[in-house]
């Protein structure tokens, strides 16, 4: 795809982004850049069925409220599924549904271009920082 087009595809994007009239694509969207909607769907991605206190291991320094939360937006939106085997004590089980599998599919390039170049990130902060601490020392 040219250049021309893909900023014309970009621009169509935005513009469905505008036209949300209900807020819901944005919703969405906030999970791709969610580090714990992501983390929560990376582990059910790669490791399977989990249960509540499994995911929650997997997601170190999540609290409960927030574990808790996010789980329930992941589920209403499709991403993950939840199964309460109505047991006791309770047993509750948590899955990638075939569209959160294709969320986190479409997030390894960016994971992938992020890692790729993180010591170009480093260094531009080092010199923004050093850019702005001399203009406000003057």
């Amino acid at each position: 795809m040219s250049s021309e087009a893909l900023l014309r595809h970009s621009q169509a994007i935005c513009d469905g982004m505008s036209a949300d009239d209900d807020g819901l694509r944005r919703e969405v969207l906030a999970h791709a850049g969610s580090r714990w909607s992501l983390g929560i769907i990376h582990a059910l991605g790669v490791y399977g069925t989990l249960r509540h206190a499994d995911v929650a291991r997997r997601m170190k320094g999540i609290t409960q409220r927030m574990l808790t939360r996010t789980l329930r937006q992941l589920e209403r939106d499709g991403l993950i599924h939840r199964q309460d085997f109505r047991e006791v004590p309770p047993r509750v089980e948590y899955s990638i549904t075939p569209l959160g599998k294709e969320l986190l599919v479409l997030m390894i390039p960016m994971w992938t271009w992020v890692v790729g170049h993180a010591e170009e990130f480093r260094c531009c902060r080092e010199r923004f920082d050093d850019d702005h601490r001399n203009v406000s020392s003057d």
